[in-house]
């Protein structure tokens, strides 16, 4: 028996592929953060037709807030620029796996579509410690895509915490 062919090299993944862009750009929110000082998270909030609503990033050293996370932040412009609490059809990406208190925002908020970089094995609430988003009990539960450029997301954390 022959075994399966592995894919080529420049294959691409059809279910990532497509927020890559998206996850730069939050990529560079969390850069934003980082220089402030920072936890460097950054998210975007993309409308249902893919244009950008709202960005954040981690913004609680400068703020004093301990709620100024780049989820929370860039939820509360996206409904702003939205011109409703309810962000049906719209997308979340962040660089970091939601902490408790972000994946509940982002089920209130009512948002379609989680997609994260890397996981937080400390404090993630999307799969790794919890899985808050995907609870049967919730009346909203987004469909979550995990994984995009997780390594990039996970190396500009390291290199944070490294050099701190």
């Amino acid at each position: 028996m022959r075994p399966a062919p592995t894919p080529p090299p420049t294959a691409t993944d059809p279910v990532r592929e497509p927020w890559r862009a998206p996850m730069r750009r939050a990529l560079e929110e969390a850069e934003r953060a980082a220089r402030a000082g920072d936890v460097p998270v950054g998210a975007v909030v993309l409308s249902p037709d893919g244009t950008v609503l709202a960005t954040g990033h981690n913004e609680r050293e400068v703020t004093a807030d301990p709620t100024a996370h780049a989820e929370v932040l860039a939820l509360r412009r996206a409904a702003e620029a939205y011109g409703e609490w309810r962000l049906t059809g719209c997308t979340l990406v962040v660089t970091l796996e939601p902490c408790v208190m972000c994946a509940g925002a982002l089920v209130q908020s009512r948002v379609d579509r989680l997609v994260f970089g890397a996981l937080d094995e400390k404090a993630g609430a999307v799969g790794s410690l919890w899985d808050l988003v995907r609870d049967r009990r919730l009346n909203h539960r987004p469909e979550v895509v995990q994984g995009v450029l997780a390594e990039e997301c996970a190396a500009l954390l390291t290199r944070f915490f490294r050099d701190r």
